[in-house]
Formats: C-alpha cells, sequence, structure tokens
C-alpha cells in the first residue's frame, strides 16, 4: 500500500469537493493540484484522468443528500404530479447539451487546452464575467424567475448550453449555470438551485461514462485509491454546499471573482518568473 499515493488521492478529493460546485473551476484546480502533488505520475496518466472524473460522483451525491427531499419529490411525482414533471423535464432538457458537445469535442478539448495557461487566462476572464454580473445583480429591482420552477424549458435550454462553457477547463461549470443563469434573469437561488440539480446527471453521468470507456486501464486493485478520493470529495462537497447555500442569502459572488483574478494572475506570474513549474 502507497501511503503517500492514498494521501495524494485525498487531497484531489478534498480540492474536487470543495471547487465543484463554487464558481471558481474544479477542473482547473485539479489540474493544477496534480501539477503540484505530481498524482497522474505517482498513479499513471490515463489512470489519474479516471480518477479525476469519477470523484466527481461522490461530490455529487452530496448534493443528492442535501437536497433529498426535492430529489425523493420528483421521483415519486413523476408520474402524476404537472410540478414535478416540468422540473424533471427542465433538468433533462438542461442536460442534453452537455452530452452532446462533451462527445463532439471533450477529446479535443482535453488534447489541446488542458494546461495551466488556458486555466489562468479562464480563471481571470471568469472573474470579470462576474464582476459584470453582479454589477447588472445590483441594478435590477427585480428577478423574471425567482425559484427553479418558475424556469421554462427554454430557460433549462439556455442554461445547458451556457454549461457547455466548462468544457474548456478553468471555465467552472458551477461559474457559467449560476453567473449566466443570473444574467438571463434568474435569481440567485434559482441559478444556484438548478445548476446544482443539473449536475447531477451531468457529472454522474461523465464518471459512469469514464469508468466504463476506461475500463480497460483499471483493476480491483484500484478500488482503495478511488474510494478514498471519492470520500474526500463528498465530505468536502457536503460541507461546502451546505455552507454555499447559506452564504448566497445575505452575500454575492464578487469574493470568488478576485480570487479567480488573483489566482490566474499568480498563476501566469509564477509560471513566467519560474516560481512554479505548472506541467502541461
Amino acid at each position: 500500500m502507497d501511503i503517500v499515493l492514498f494521501m495524494k488521492s485525498a487531497l484531489m478529493g478534498i480540492v474536487e469537493g470543495l471547487t465543484e460546485f463554487l464558481p471558481i473551476s474544479s477542473t482547473g484546480h485539479l489540474i493544477l493540484a496534480d501539477s503540484l502533488l505530481e498524482f497522474a505520475r505517482s498513479a499513471g496518466a490515463d489512470k489519474a484522468k479516471v480518477f479525476e472524473i469519477a470523484i466527481q460522483t461522490g461530490a455529487i451525491f452530496a448534493v443528492i443528500l442535501v437536497y433529498m427531499q426535492r430529489v425523493k419529490d420528483t421521483v415519486t411525482g413523476i408520474a402524476s404530479d404537472p410540478k414535478a414533471q416540468r422540473f424533471a423535464l427542465n433538468v433533462f432538457v438542461g442536460f442534453l447539451p452537455a452530452v452532446v458537445f462533451g462527445l463532439l469535442l471533450g477529446k479535443t478539448i482535453k488534447a489541446h487546452l488542458f494546461n495551466a495557461t488556458v486555466v489562468a487566462t479562464t480563471f481571470i476572464l471568469g472573474g470579470l464575467i462576474i464582476l459584470i454580473a453582479e454589477r447588472f445583480a445590483a441594478q435590477r429591482s427585480q428577478h423574471r424567475i425567482e425559484t427553479v420552477d418558475d424556469m421554462s424549458v427554454l430557460d433549462a435550454l439556455k442554461v445547458g448550453l451556457l454549461q457547455c462553457l466548462a468544457l474548456v477547463p478553468g471555465t467552472s461549470r458551477s461559474g457559467a449555470t449560476i453567473i449566466g443563469g443570473m444574467l438571463m434573469g434568474l435569481s440567485r437561488k434559482a441559478a444556484t438551485d438548478f445548476s446544482f440539480f443539473l449536475g447531477i446527471p451531468t457529472l454522474v453521468g461523465a464518471g459512469v461514462y469514464s469508468l466504463y470507456k476506461e475500463r480497460a486501464l483499471l483493476s480491483p486493485d484500484d478500488l482503495p485509491l478511488f474510494s478514498v478520493g471519492l470520500v474526500f470529495a463528498f465530505v468536502s462537497a457536503w460541507m461546502c454546499v451546505r455552507w454555499l447555500i447559506r452564504y448566497i442569502s445575505s452575500h454575492n459572488f464578487l469574493p470568488f471573482a478576485w480570487y479567480r483574478i488573483a489566482f490566474g494572475i499568480f498563476i501566469l506570474v509564477s509560471a513566467h518568473m519560474g516560481w512554479v513549474t505548472w506541467q502541461e
């Protein structure tokens, strides 16, 4: 048993859980964490890629737990309750663009854009977009959509298309859907809630697909390593989601914008000055 590798797995899980649902990009942070921890070198490059996608499932289990009552109401009412049917349809419609664009562009994007420079650039651009979105939100007296139940199928499709921007590392799936939703007229809570729900099929589907596609690379001996990452991702995501729900009730996303900009600049400067060797 490689204790160091298991510790790296736990740290990667914590990074995933803490960043998946904040508008700061979990994929971007995992790329940077992998660069610092050299997790891919220790576990194997191909296996590490599967690991990073698989542990997202642990993070999404935390959302299911936090929103368990709404999930149960939707599942049990989908056959007869119009509200549950409309909500399930919206989540399904919002999920479809990620499937289409992920299958069409995912391999190419991973081959060419998964590096520190792209992550740093999208960190900064995303931070600037959050600043713009918050300025508009401050000027808006009321929202077109207050809760997820007020959303139309077209609203769900638009948010789903915005989610596809997260295929570019550093963009942030949560950031694209929450901030994009706010720019569309969703309240902060509606945008955040729908982003969480949309993440359930998106992240579970990505994890299952990745495990199936790369099943030849894996063996029963990998189960402990993957389990450690998944458990730590679950626990840290559960704490983060509960905190974020409380946070948005009385705060905006400006701190995340400045964090993204500052961190992006640090990555670029540190690489240029040779302080940190960010692996491609």
